[in-house]
């Protein structure tokens, strides 16, 4: 059978680090970049862990002067993203290097995309809205889940309306990507448990997408396996270096399956609890993923048995459903595993806002390549299902 005319893309950093160490790389790499004067776009965490003071050190051995901005927020907001503006032309700033996880990332995509081409940073919402580049951008990562760092998306969230506005343009891929475990060990438990969550939902969701690819099929896979083995030992022992590299390849390797394959309707729903309740993301997804993938079940059965081969199950024998259905319940033992709360109820989400999350939801970008075509009515019974699953 003739396939119909469809054209794929690939999109991922021009360089990208990997391994323990390759942090001290950051300073020649800004260098590479043309960097004389970089804006250090991070969080007041970041701060006072010192690894900011650590990065600024870096660059500035390299011959980059640095002025940090620490104003990224978690689930940042157009204002941090203004104010990021505001501070890189007072300083004459002519790159960015972000420090920390999704929200540092995000700030600073939000900030390159204003300097490289105007206005407010909600002209940008939705696809491929910039017509000019952003400054060198160089990110630095210091979690394992978001795939920020490597990624053409951008979540900002609109101040007005209380809702996470979905950039995704490919010339807000950072420069360079650096992924140094050692630069994880800091991470609690509660926030890797979290961030390897929603390395799992990128995974997951990329392989289920309606325009996965062979490529984004082979990455979805191995990022699977490798959170199946490495997030329990990352979350249980922080320093355990060999677990924080393995989950570091994990999330990025989901990142290249999301970041050309896209999403679903996790992430649809989880930027409106983002949006409405400032929840951290990476325990929406997880929260949300095995009712999704529930719902999502008879679209692609075959695919949710790959999936639950992948997190380590025994699916010899069983018919597609059975096999999908093994997935959906090592995705729950996972979640409750690392400590992730049980339901909504447990983050405060409250049903009388079920209905205008979900509206909103259905106007999320990551909706449109779901595996299966949900209504209005469907969407909100899975918040109902989330809150007392």
């Amino acid at each position: 059978m003739a396939l119909a005319e469809q054209t794929f893309g690939f999109f991922t950093p021009t360089v990208a680090l990997m391994g323990v160490g390759c942090a001290n790389e950051i300073g020649q790499q800004a260098k590479s970049l043309g960097a004389r004067h970089a804006l250090l776009c991070t969080d007041v965490g970041m701060v006072r862990l010192g690894l900011a003071a650590k990065v600024k050190g870096l660059l500035e051995t390299a011959g980059v002067n640095v002025t940090v901005f620490d104003g990224s927020e978690p689930n940042p907001t157009d204002r941090n993203v203004h104010d990021g503006v505001t501070t890189y032309l007072a300083q004459g700033c002519d790159a960015i290097v972000t420090l920390g996880g999704g929200s540092s990332h995000d700030c600073g995509k939000g900030i390159g995309m204003v300097i490289g081409n105007g206005g407010h940073i909600r002209d940008y919402e939705g696809l491929n809205k910039t017509t000019k580049p952003m400054p060198p951008f160089l990110a630095v990562n210091t979690t394992a889940g978001t795939a920020a760092e490597m990624t053409r998306f951008c979540i900002i969230t609109n101040t007005d309306t209380h809702v996470k506005m979905a950039l995704v343009d490919w010339r807000c891929t950072p420069n360079i990507a650096i992924n140094d475990p050692l630069l994880m060990v800091d991470m609690p438990p509660n926030l890797t448990a979290a961030t390897g969550m929603d390395a799992l939902t990128h995974a997951v969701e990329a392989y289920v997408s309606t325009i996965a690819t062979p490529i984004t099929d082979a990455c979805a896979l191995k990022a699977i396996t490798l959170i199946a083995e490495w997030l329990r030992p990352a979350v249980a022992c922080g320093t355990n270096i060999e677990a924080r590299d393995k989950m570091a390849y994990a999330e990025y390797l989901a990142g290249m399956a999301f970041n050309n394959a896209s999403l679903g309707y996790v992430h649809a729903m989880a930027h409106q609890l983002g949006g409405f309740y400032n929840l951290p993301h990476g325990v929406c997804n997880a929260v949300l993923l095995p009712e999704v993938c529930a719902f999502n079940l008879i679209a692609c059965p075959q695919r949710f048995g790959d999936i639950a081969l992948a997190l380590g199950e025994n699916i010899t024998g069983l018919s597609p459903v059975a096999a999908a259905e093994k997935a959906i319940s090592a995705i729950r033992r996972l979640a409750s595993d690392v400590g992730i709360p049980k339901n909504l109820t447990a983050l405060g989400v409250l049903e009388k806002d079920l209905e205008t999350m979900a509206t909103n939801a259905k106007k999320d970008a990551c909706q449109l390549t779901n595996p299966r075509t949900a209504t209005l009515e469907q969407v909100i019974n899975i918040f109902k299902v989330a809150l007392v699953a």
